[in-house]
């Protein structure tokens, strides 16, 4: 990268209205995690509905005020993901290691955020649908087990997506994520820490459970059982104590979405 470039992405990085907008983004996760936290306690007592991000955004649709908040998390995925991406490009051609590695991280957040966005778009214009996602997981192994060696790239994915929800449970338990954010001194710590890794400690275990089952989708040759974030929820809801062990993981995700607001305020941007 150039120095004219690196420059000119300093300056957006560090613009006053893309860092704004950044932070609303990470209200809009706070939005999404209520929603998929809600929806997988009402799953956990059996009512209907689908446990992933097309499914939270679903509901938006349902509420007064729906269609501004679905135009809202658009924006401010967007944002977001500029901003992650510009943060990316700034650590490509240094001679850090650990710098190369951020930039890897923060260029995959990047992506799955404008993905939010672009899933939030197609609701705001009335052409989502609930469980699009699922049924994109869904061919995304399919597809993947048509490839040569398909069966070993789709263990891949799954061993990748377990190692992530492994991340993300060690990041909650150790309290990594106090790097993230400016957490105040005094009576808001506590909370904001606790909800911090219980939410983080949640994501994780629904996310290592999508990772199982893009491995068992891989062993059985199914594509079906890769059914992405719905498919990993509603299977916790067939173990023993399913629906104690759902009802947790969705308390865990509102506690997530609660502490995505308090990291709107917080994050260090």
């Amino acid at each position: 990268m150039t120095a004219d470039v690196r420059q000119a992405a300093g300056r957006a990085g560090n613009s006053r209205a893309l860092t704004v907008l950044a932070r609303a983004g990470f209200a809009a996760s706070g939005i999404v995690h209520l929603l998929l936290g809600a929806v997988s306690i009402g799953v956990a007592f059996h009512r209907a509905g689908e446990t992933d991000q097309s499914g939270a955004l679903s509901q938006l649709t349902k509420v007064p005020g729906g269609t501004f908040l679905l135009w809202f998390t658009v924006v401010a995925f967007a944002a977001l993901g500029l901003w992650l991406l510009i943060q990316a490009l700034l650590g490509v051609g240094s001679s850090s290691k650990k710098r190369w590695v951020r930039s890897l991280v923060s260029a995959g957040k990047a992506l799955a955020y404008l993905a939010l966005a672009a899933t939030a778009l197609s609701f705001a214009r009335g052409a989502g649908r609930s469980g699009d996602s699922k049924g994109s997981s869904t061919k995304a192994s399919a597809d993947i087990l048509a490839l040569p060696g398909g069966q070993v790239l789709l263990t891949i994915v799954g061993l990748a997506a377990a190692g992530i929800g492994v991340y993300l449970i060690a990041k909650g338990v150790r309290q990594k994520f106090r790097e993230d954010i400016a957490i105040p001194s005094g009576p808001a710590e506590r909370p904001v820490v606790v909800l911090g890794v219980v939410g983080y400690v949640a994501k994780g275990i629904a996310i290592v459970v999508v990772g199982i089952l893009f491995v068992v989708a891989a062993v059985t040759t199914d594509a079906a059982k890769g059914s992405g974030l719905d498919g990993a929820l509603k299977s916790l809801a067939t173990l023993p104590f399913g629906q104690a062990i759902l009802t947790a993981v969705g308390i865990g995700l509102i506690a997530y979405g609660v502490y995505s607001f308090a990291r709107a305020r917080l994050a260090r941007l």
